[in-house]
């Protein structure tokens, strides 16, 4: 059996097991949460290292993309250097390949047109292979990473003005403590209403779950979410809310979604390989194989 767990700065609360059966190997998957605290985190690669198959490096990334320039997040640098001997993955492996396949496959398998509608995308550098599939698809785009990264509530409206942003911006903010910029620990519990414009004036929302979740309005009626990992209380969060559609970029396992993390840590894991030893086309073929398809579920 092949183990697998994510090591995540967020919340324990969130914590999950399952066994998995794919391309005829069972893997033990496991999420487990420090709350926040990345000396904790570190302290739990260090324990396993040399005792699991792949890590996941869960509740933060290891890069911000925009276009073909990829930053480097100091805090999370640090956390990867406490794995010597099993690898260590944060997603971003998959996140460009599966979640521009998400959009091609809601276009193609469920005839949903995305042309002409308002699309949000609350962090276009967390999934920039997700913002990039969106707005070829000619939708009315804005990027939230001014207004749920920074607090500044100013809509970013193409991605030229993302990039050039980025290249001012990212070589500091990449720097400074990722809490920060990002919920981790028990402020993923907590939600603060704010910025309900933005929100309400989308059709679809898009990226990543905890900044949706973080600033959630009380009502968000018709919305589609496109997102990544969610457990049955946010399905039951969102459905409560009113939104129409929830789309996961990752297949359910027992009961829930998990992260891109812990999907790539499993092909790793499969593979035998360094994450640098595998190309992204070993990837797209397993996933191919695998015949995975995003999570579509109607809640309204």
């Amino acid at each position: 059996m092949k183990r697998v767990i994510s090591i995540s700065l967020g919340s324990s609360k969130r914590d999950h097991v399952a066994e998995v059966e794919l391309l005829g190997e069972t893997f033990h998957v496991e999420r487990r949460g420090t709350d926040g605290d990345s000396r904790r985190a570190e302290e739990l690669i260090r324990e396993l290292d040399g005792k699991v198959d792949a890590f996941g490096l869960g509740g933060t990334d290891l890069y911000l993309v925009a276009g073909k320039r990829r930053y480097v997040i100091r805090d999370s640098a640090n956390l990867v250097r406490a794995a010597r001997r099993t690898p260590i993955v944060d997603g971003s492996g998959l996140k460009d390949t599966l979640e521009r396949k998400t959009v091609e496959y809601l276009e193609q398998e469920w005839g949903m047109s995305l042309a002409d509608k308002r699309v949000l995308v609350v962090s276009a550098v967390d999934r920039f292979g997700l913002a990039e599939a969106l707005a070829a698809t000619r939708a009315k785009m804005f990027f939230g990473d001014l207004i749920f990264s920074l607090g500044i509530p100013i809509p970013i409206t193409s991605l030229a003005t993302l990039r050039f942003l980025a290249w001012l911006m990212l070589p500091v903010i990449c720097r400074i403590p990722f809490k920060y910029i990002y919920p981790t620990g028990s402020k993923q519990e907590e939600i603060i209403p704010r910025y309900e414009k933005y929100y309400l004036a989308a059709d679809v929302i898009a990226g990543d779950f905890h900044y949706i979740r973080r600033h959630l309005p009380p009502e968000l009626p018709g919305k589609i979410i496109i997102t990544n990992t969610v457990t049955g209380d946010d399905v039951e969060l969102l459905r409560a809310r009113g939104v129409k559609t929830l789309v996961t970029t990752t297949p359910e396992f027992s009961g829930r979604s998990f992260g891109t993390n812990v999907l790539e840590a499993m092909l790793v894991a499969y593979l035998g390989r360094r994450p640098d030893e595998i190309a992204p086309d070993a990837y797209h073929q397993l996933l191919e194989t695998l015949g995975f398809a995003p999570r579509v579920e109607v809640l309204n």
